[in-house]
């Protein structure tokens, strides 16, 4: 179930730094966060991501509670390049840069990926300073 977005104006390294912030997410959960982040690329990851959680509903018949972001991937999209004049007759290049980005997302069994389990440690009634009680 994926969803693709072709040749969109935002540089790679811009829209891989908010796709680092839901790779691996519940999609209701990324679609939240991505609702309030403050930037150009989570606009268009969140519509993104919602094509391809509409693919998944629509044409594979999914749940979308149990969808999550399997693999987000951007790369870089057709380079236009355009030229400030400057001094003495030269030019700087302007690189207007532009990214294509794939989403693929997958139903999950358990709730998402995977983490490590950490070791939760509880305080000791028996500590100094503490007296307990009888």
């Amino acid at each position: 179930m994926k969803a693709f977005l072709k040749n969109i104006g935002i540089s790679p390294k811009k829209a891989n730094l908010v796709a680092g912030m839901v790779r691996g997410k519940m999609v209701e959960t990324a679609l939240t966060e991505l609702k309030f982040t403050p930037k150009k690329g989570a606009g268009i990851l969140y519509k993104v991501i919602a094509s391809a959680a509409a693919n998944a509903t629509n044409n594979f018949k999914q749940n979308k509670s149990k969808l999550y972001i399997k693999e987000i991937v951007v790369n870089k999209g057709a380079m236009y390049k355009r030229s400030q004049p400057v001094s003495k007759g030269r030019s700087h290049p302007i690189l207007v840069r532009r990214s294509n980005i794939t989403v693929i997302v997958d139903v999950s069994a358990g709730g998402g990926i995977k983490t490590k389990k950490t070791k939760v440690v509880k305080p000791n009634p028996n500590a100094e300073g503490e007296t307990q009680t009888k």
